[in-house]
Order: C-alpha cells, then sequence, then structure tokens
C-alpha cells in the first residue's frame, strides 16, 4: 500500500484553497455530487454543497489535484482558546471540557473522493487522510477528530489509531447520522507512521508537501517549529 500511494504522490498535488479561489466552486461541486451520489444530502437545483463553516477564520481547505483536476478535498477547523468554531463541537458539545483543559482540537470534515479516483484505483483515500494527520502536526494538535459514518469507523481505527466516544447523532445539513471518533494524537503518531509511513511528511516527494498557514492570532498552538509537515 505504501508504494501504490507513493506512485499516485508523484501524480498528485495538493492545494490549500481560501475563499476568494475559483477552485472553491469545483470543490463545493464535488461535495455535492459525492454526498448526493450516497443519498446523504437532498436535492439542489444549483448542485452545490456549502454552509457558513467554510467562511470560518480557523478555517483551511485543502484539496487534492490530479491532471490538474480537483479529485478530492477536506476542510480543516483549527479549535483552540482563540475560535471555538467548529461544526462538529456544534454536534458534540461535550468536547469543550477539552478547550477548558487548554487543549487543541483538529476538526476535518466534508472528506470527499471523486468517483473517478475509484474507478481508476487511485488510493486517494490515503492521499486525503494525509491532509489531517500533516496538519496535526503542523499545528501541535492534541484532540484529533473524525465525524464519519458508522460504516467507516473502522478504518480510522486500523490506520489512524482512532477510538470511538460517542453514539452517532444528527449532523447538520446530511441525512445520515455521524459517528464521533477521536484519537490523543500526541500518543498515536509515532505508532501510526509506524504501521503506514506514507501518512508522514516525505520530504523525499516534494509534491506531498502542504504548505499550511500559520493562522496566528486565530489559533493559539502554532509553532513555526513544526514546518516539518509543511
Amino acid at each position: 500500500m505504501n508504494e501504490q500511494v507513493i506512485a499516485a504522490l508523484e501524480q498528485s498535488r495538493y492545494e490549500v484553497l481560501t475563499n476568494d479561489d475559483d477552485a472553491m466552486e469545483d470543490v463545493f461541486r464535488l461535495r455535492y455530487s459525492c454526498y448526493r451520489a450516497e443519498g446523504a444530502v437532498t436535492a439542489r437545483a444549483d448542485h452545490r454543497m456549502t454552509d457558513p463553516f467554510d467562511e470560518s477564520e480557523n478555517c483551511v481547505h485543502v484539496a487534492v489535484r490530479v491532471d490538474g483536476k480537483i479529485w478530492s478535498a477536506v476542510r480543516l477547523h483549527l479549535v483552540s482558546k482563540l475560535c471555538q468554531t467548529s461544526p462538529t463541537l456544534e454536534v458534540f458539545p461535550e468536547l469543550l471540557d477539552d478547550l477548558k483543559k487548554r487543549r487543541t482540537i483538529l476538526d476535518p470534515t466534508r472528506f470527499v473522493i471523486s468517483p473517478t479516483a475509484r474507478q481508476k484505483r487511485v488510493p486517494l483515500n490515503f492521499l486525503t487522510l494525509r491532509i489531517p494527520f500533516l496538519a496535526s502536526i503542523f499545528y501541535n494538535i492534541d484532540l484529533a477528530l473524525a465525524p464519519v459514518r458508522a460504516e467507516h469507523t473502522a478504518f480510522y481505527c486500523r490506520y489512524l489509531g482512532y477510538k470511538p466516544v460517542l453514539e452517532p447523532r444528527s449532523y447538520p445539513g446530511l441525512a445520515k447520522p455521524i459517528q464521533l471518533l477521536t484519537a490523543n494524537f500526541r500518543e498515536q503518531r509515532e505508532a501510526v507512521l509506524a504501521r503506514t509511513p506514507v501518512f508522514g511528511p516525505l520530504k523525499d516527494i516534494p509534491q506531498a508537501s502542504i504548505e499550511f498557514p500559520s493562522l496566528s492570532g486565530v489559533y493559539a498552538s502554532f509553532k513555526s517549529g513544526n514546518s516539518e509537515a509543511a
């Protein structure tokens, strides 16, 4: 699997997007097509899927391009004492107890992969899951979240060391309930990299890196020394 992921990385590019980028429209449409295909959202005439969380100041959008087209994307909310905006915290407010303990949280949502990637057997699931893992390194995260449907929990537990913590609940804008998994990132990091090294920084493959923004003034735990993930 590591060899397959590396081969895919050599054909791909990570791209951090802002709300001013025209490519965000491609992301919104990719989201809609993916969620609609699974019956997770109702039909919309504009074929777009977006919400106010996309414009949060602590939100980072990252996409993966293959052959110049966006094939996958995920959005990240960096949660700390400076900004507590997060879609998953609204559904699972119990997580606010972690913030009271001065812990930082990464909330990755809107994880989507183009059907084209699945048809061509490109391991975009691994390439896209690298995004929150590398972000957790870069932003020095304490608690990593995985709000996923029940049928996806086994993958997260096996490869990334997540554990279910709360029963599935209704999630804004989605027709299917979401299960919350969490991982104490610093405790799990080395074990994950030992099992699946491609999740981590790959200095010999320039296109495997991601230029995360600092979020200075928005996220409290950022340290420039964590740039090994970038």
